[in-house]
Formats: structure tokens, C-alpha cells, sequence
């Protein structure tokens, strides 16, 4: 028994964990049933974060006192996760290489469904432009609102948000949109907004889109989203129109050539690292790094629902090579090694094999190479896990004999930050006795370390008014949500109904104020042929000398039916900009709203920690007051008794130095000064008083 301790990482030993944890994961797959690896939702990437970004994973269910953490750059999320935008906070996220959304501040989203072919989110505060690239056939993507859903049936630039009236305004930039609400459904064209208002969508208004508004919106989603080659062409609405793929990234990133598009976070790889064709593995990328970098140094692991411990990496461009594809080091050099790119791969939470060191409470990883083998896995709700296929115990490591390429950390630092330069080495030849692993929680140390602990993730309390609306406020999509199984009773916990069939295949009665304007163009262009032919026709009457009284009075008529155009034309066009203006009240009175919140709450937050703090403070201040009380009580106030003699000796002994004494500044100097020049007997008689002298005895003789 006593070997056995003394012999941890002995081949014995591993053989028998191994053997243990295989007939544990044989009899639990054998009673237990697994999902596919079809059933596995897909996850997108939160690419940017500006200002306060909130996150939940929204396990909790439907409820208003969910956790809330700090969202971050790089940080996955998939269904079931919420975000939402503070105060001056915006966020861009990307569903795969080629589909977008930046979200504005004080915005909600809520992801319904990430799976192949289909994208469902849910909008129910805020405002959000949507950036879709690209649409398989068949393929939906949709946002359910509070007022119906809006269905994005061709690639383009689409906007979707809330007037101050609670409608809910569709803009479509680009594009084609399918819009159904419970009054009926409709489409949205390229350069068209609509408005719904209630959820019935009892009103609803399709319009022109004002081409400086939308040059703006255009010009303002670019300039956040390729803050480096964006060179301002947006801001012309036309220029938009003509060329709206310019920054397709697929179109400008050499990685979309050898990477699968489906990858989010491709568009970065050109900004930060190179392409190179490396023998015996093709064309891989390298990061732009210092010597001595390794993979999976730089960043945080977190828990992600339900894949478990994620990899969140602090580098720009680290999510990615991360998630998909596999390293090699050649030439001590490290390259990343994608899928091919005709190819969907499959995400991961992160692809490293982990080496657990028991006899110091350590854990280390090392990244994946090429042909190592991965264990696809999702957990219960009990943080049981759920092997797809593979073995959790991998046959080979090629990169487990490369200098420096395990990580090395204590096991209670799994959660927290992880820096390059704090990050302990272990011997090489240690490395060769140990087992490694794919699935971190199989260590019971690790395991208990992540179900058991927060992880250190910075917590947000959203203000209640805020959190109350986003669970109570219920939202419509026009496609059924695909039941989950790792979500119970998922459509009713994010309030989510499905338009009827009977209103999706009903047409919206719309105020069409868009055919009012085309109408309006249609007259202008047949008065303005009608003037012409008039005109013509006067000049050759004129010419003949006659005159045409018929003419003058049509061109009258025609003169003032134009104008009478031009007003209609000028009160459709002010009324889409003041339909715009509402969209930005709206938004600057929600903020405004939300900044009265959160003061609010902050007020009444240092109310309570003062009045919990009052009792406490005046305990103190009665104990100080009583040990000052204490003092007094128990020593004499000397400085209180003066003594009577002191004075007598400094003046018997300072006349014969009268000049030393007029130097002093003493409160009683000039006193001392009379009394020194009166005679002896006047000197004598003052001392009876104490120093003061009598009256009429100071005077001189």
C-alpha cells in the first residue's frame, strides 16, 4: 500500500484510472441517452466590447434576479445566453465568418437558436444593426420583437429598434426583409422602413428611408466595425448602394481562401499574423508574436453551459485558433492549422489535452496537434459529462515533447487570469510518466474547483426596472424555436410564442406612404412632359402670331399642380425624418432612463450601507466619548492650575534684563513692561493681586 503512494504516476496506476474511467464511462453511456453531435447548438463569438456589456447564461430560467456577469472580447455565447448594453456601451458579435450585429446602447438580445441553418435571436429593448453576409438556401435568420418578427430573407444591412410609442421600426439598408406581426405579414425592400406599432400591429406605416438618415447609420456601423480600413465612402447613401459588398470580408481577407467561412473570428487573422505554406501541412497561419510564445497562455478559462470549461483568449485575434483546427511547432515556431475550407468544422471549447499533477495540486494543458485526437462532449445540468464520440484518454500528444508547450498552473488558479510570465515549467522528463486527459473534470480536484466556484468573473447587478422588463417582456418569431434538451421548457422560460399561420399568410394593411411617394414621382414626371409639350406647343403658336388662351391656362394648371406635388413630396419627407427624430428621443430617453435608474439604485445602496453603518458608528463614538471622559476623570488637569510663584520669580528676575524682555511677544508683555518702570513701592503693591496691579497704582509719577 505503501508503494502505491509512494508511486503515483506508475504505469500501474494509470492503468487502472484508465480502466476505471472507462468502465464509468461505458456503463453511464449504456443507461444514459446522448445527444448527436447534430444536436449541439453552434457557437457564436462576442468579437468586441465597449463600455459595460452584461452577460447571462440565463440557467436560472425566466427569472429577474439572474446572474449577471461582465461580458468580454472573444468570449463565446450560444442558446440560451443573453446580452445587454449599459449606459454607453456597445458590442459586436459575429455568428460566423460572415453574419454580424452591433448592438447600441441599452440593448437586449437573446439568443433562441444558433444551429445549422438557423439563427433566431430575440430583440426586446434597444436598437441593433444587422450585418448578414451570406444565407444558405432555405437557411433562416430572424429577430422576434415584442410587435412580430422580422426575417431577413436576403443578405444585407438591416436595422431593428424601438420608436418612443413602443413601435417597433424596420429598416432595410440592403436587402430583403419578411416582416409578421399578429395583424398579418408584409415585406420591407431595399431603402424602406416599417413601423409597428403594438402587438397586434394593429398600425402599421411602410415608408422611404431619408438618404442622409441612412447614409449615417450606414456610415456609423462601418466606422465600429473596421475602424481600421474603413475610409468614410458609406456616408453617401447612393455610394452604399452602388458597391454595398466593398467590405466583404470574404472578398478582402485572404484567410476566408484557406479557412472555413463558417469560423467567426476569420476576418482577424489578416490583421495579426501571416499565411505561410509549411511542408507536410499547407498553408497554415503564424501570429505576429515574440519568440517563446505558446498557444493557450494568454487569456482565462470559463464555464460555458454546455460545453464546460471554455478557453477565453485576452489576444486580438484569439478565438478562432482556439476553438477549431490544431497547432504544430515547426521550427520553433507555432502555426495554426485550420479545417479545410470547404469543410463545417465543429467548434470546441478549447482543443488542449489536459495533464493533471497530483502530487502537487497542479493542472496543465497543451494545445492539439495534427491527427491528435479530440473527445466532441457537452454537460448536464449536473455537470455530468456527455462523450459524442472518441476516447478521453488520447492515444498520442505530438506536441507533449515540445519545450515549454504545457501550461502549468495550481488548480485552485484554474479560474483566474492566466499570464504568460506566471505560468510555472515542469521537467520534460516528468511529462513522460504522467496520463493526460480530454475532459478537464475527470480530475476530481479540477472538477470541484469549477462546479464549485464563480471563477472570478465580475458580477453586474442590472437595475430592477431593466431586468424585470427583459424577463416579462414577451416577444413573437415567426418560425417555431427547435426544442433543446439542454434547455427545459426553453420557449415558455424566454417568452416566446410563434406568429399563427393564419396572420403569417394574411397581408398587412398598410398606410403606404412609400406608393404615395412613387405616385407623387409618376405625377411630377407627367406633368413635367405635359409642361414641356405645352410649352412647345405656345412657342409655335406664338411664333405664328396668335395667341392661346387654352395654353396660358393649362400651363397655369400644370404649374400648380407641380407645386401642389412638391408640398406633398416635402410633408412625406419631413414626416420620415421626424420619424427618424423619434427613433433618437427614444433611445436618448431610455438612456436617460436607465442612467435615473442606476442613480437610483446607487442612491439607495449608500442609503442602506449608511443606515446598517449608523449603529456601529455611534457605538464607536459613545466608546471614544466615554474613555476621553475616563481620562479626564482619572488625571489631574494641570495645564488648568497656573501657579501663582512662577510669574513672581520671572519678574523679580527679569528687570536687571529689560531688553531681553521687551523682545518677547508674550500675550502679557506690555503689562510687565509698566510694571518694571514703576518705583519699588508701586512694584510691591501689585504683587498682592496677583501680578495685575490696583487702580490709580500703575500711573507714573
Amino acid at each position: 500500500m505503501n508503494r502505491f503512494k509512494l508511486w503515483p504516476h506508475g504505469a500501474l496506476v494509470v492503468a487502472a484510472g484508465a480502466l476505471v474511467t472507462a468502465l464509468g464511462v461505458y456503463f453511464w453511456m449504456k443507461h444514459e441517452q446522448t445527444a448527436t453531435a447534430q444536436e449541439l447548438p453552434f457557437a457564436a463569438r462576442i468579437q468586441r466590447v465597449d463600455g459595460e456589456v452584461a452577460f447571462s447564461d440565463n440557467r436560472a430560467g425566466a427569472q429577474a434576479n439572474q446572474d449577471w456577469i461582465a461580458a468580454t472580447a472573444n468570449q463565446p455565447f450560444s442558446e440560451g445566453d443573453r446580452i445587454y448594453t449599459r449606459d454607453n456601451a456597445r458590442t459586436s458579435l459575429a455568428f460566423n465568418g460572415r453574419n454580424f450585429a452591433r448592438l447600441n446602447p441599452n440593448t437586449s438580445l437573446d439568443c433562441l437558436s444558433l444551429r445549422n441553418r438557423r439563427t433566431q435571436l430575440a430583440l426586446r429593448d434597444g436598437s441593433a444593426m444587422f450585418d448578414v453576409g451570406y444565407l444558405q438556401p432555405d437557411e433562416i435568420f430572424e429577430v422576434a420583437t415584442p410587435n412580430g418578427s422580422v426575417d431577413f430573407v436576403q443578405p444585407g444591412l438591416y436595422n431593428v429598434g424601438f420608436d418612443q410609442n413602443g413601435g417597433v421600426l424596420v429598416s432595410v439598408l440592403s436587402g430583403l426583409a419578411q416582416v409578421a406581426g399578429l395583424g398579418g405579414s408584409g415585406q420591407v425592400n431595399k431603402g424602406e422602413m416599417l413601423t409597428l406599432l403594438g402587438q397586434a400591429a394593429s398600425q402599421i406605416a411602410l415608408s422611404r428611408l431619408n438618404g442622409q438618415d441612412a447614409g449615417r447609420q450606414v456610415d456609423d456601423y462601418y466606422r465600429y466595425q473596421y475602424p481600421n480600413s474603413y475610409d468614410g465612402r458609406y456616408n453617401n447613401y447612393d455610394a452604399y448602394l452602388n458597391e454595398p459588398n466593398y467590405y466583404d470580408p470574404s472578398r478582402r481577407n485572404v484567410s476566408y481562401q484557406y479557412a472555413s467561412s463558417y469560423i467567426p473570428g476569420l476576418n482577424d487573422l489578416d490583421s495579426y499574423g501571416d499565411w505561410q505554406n509549411v511542408s507536410g501541412y499547407g498553408n497554415v497561419w503564424r501570429p505576429r508574436v515574440s519568440n517563446g510564445w505558446v498557444p493557450y497562455q494568454d487569456g482565462q478559462w470559463v464555464n460555458n453551459y454546455p460545453y464546460g470549461p471554455t478557453w477565453v483568449s485576452n489576444e486580438s485575434w484569439g478565438y478562432a485558433p482556439y476553438h477549431y483546427g490544431r497547432w504544430a511547432n515547426v521550427g520553433n515556431q507555432w502555426y495554426w492549422i485550420p479545417d479545410a475550407a470547404n469543410t463545417t468544422p465543429q467548434y470546441a471549447p478549447a482543443l488542449v489535452a489536459f495533464v493533471p499533477l497530483n502530487d502537487t495540486n497542479q493542472i496543465g494543458w497543451v494545445p492539439l496537434g495534427p491527427g491528435d485526437n479530440y473527445a466532441p462532449r457537452y454537460y448536464d445540468e449536473n455537470w455530468q459529462p456527455r462523450y459524442l464520440q472518441g476516447n478521453v484518454a488520447p492515444a498520442r500528444l505530438v506536441n507533449l515533447g515540445i519545450p515549454g508547450a504545457v501550461t502549468v498552473v495550481p488548480v485552485d488558479a484554474f479560474g483566474r487570469a492566466i499570464d504568460p510570465r506566471n505560468v510555472r515549467r515542469i521537467d520534460q522528463a516528468r511529462l513522460a510518466s504522467t496520463s493526460a486527459t480530454l475532459d478537464p473534470l475527470t480530475y476530481t480536484p479540477l472538477r470541484n474547483a469549477v462546479v464549485n466556484s464563480a471563477w472570478g468573473r465580475g458580477k453586474i447587478n442590472l437595475p430592477p426596472g431593466i431586468a424585470k422588463k427583459l424577463n416579462d417582456t414577451r416577444v413573437y418569431a415567426g418560425n417555431d424555436i427547435t426544442d433543446s434538451r439542454f434547455r427545459k421548457d426553453f420557449a415558455r422560460s424566454m417568452r416566446v410564442e410563434r406568429v399563427s399561420d393564419q396572420a403569417r399568410n394574411q397581408k398587412f394593411n398598410v398606410k403606404d406612404q412609400r406608393g404615395e411617394a412613387q405616385a407623387d414621382n409618376g405625377r411630377r414626371q407627367d406633368l413635367r412632359q405635359d409642361l414641356g409639350r405645352v410649352s412647345a406647343e405656345a412657342v409655335k403658336d406664338n411664333k405664328a402670331g396668335k395667341e392661346n388662351k387654352d395654353v396660358q391656362r393649362q400651363t397655369r394648371q400644370l404649374e400648380q399642380q407641380q407645386q401642389k406635388d412638391a408640398r406633398v413630396a416635402e410633408r412625406a419627407q419631413a414626416q420620415t425624418q421626424r420619424q427618424t427624430r423619434q427613433v433618437e428621443q427614444q433611445q436618448a430617453r431610455q438612456a436617460r432612463v436607465s442612467e435615473r435608474a442606476q442613480a437610483q439604485t446607487q442612491r439607495h445602496a449608500q442609503q442602506e450601507q449608511k443606515r446598517q453603518a449608523a449603529p456601529a458608528e455611534r457605538a464607536r463614538v459613545q466608546d471614544q466619548r466615554a474613555q476621553v471622559q475616563s481620562q479626564r476623570q482619572s488625571q489631574p488637569r494641570m495645564e488648568q492650575r497656573p501657579q501663582p510663584q512662577r510669574p513672581q520669580a520671572q519678574r523679580v528676575a527679569q528687570p536687571a534684563r529689560p531688553a531681553q524682555s521687551e523682545a518677547r511677544p508674550a500675550p502679557q508683555a506690555a503689562p510687565k513692561q509698566e510694571r518694571k518702570q514703576r518705583p519699588p513701592e508701586a512694584q510691591s503693591g501689585g504683587q498682592g493681586n496677583g501680578g495685575g496691579g490696583g487702580k490709580g497704582k500703575g500711573k507714573k509719577p
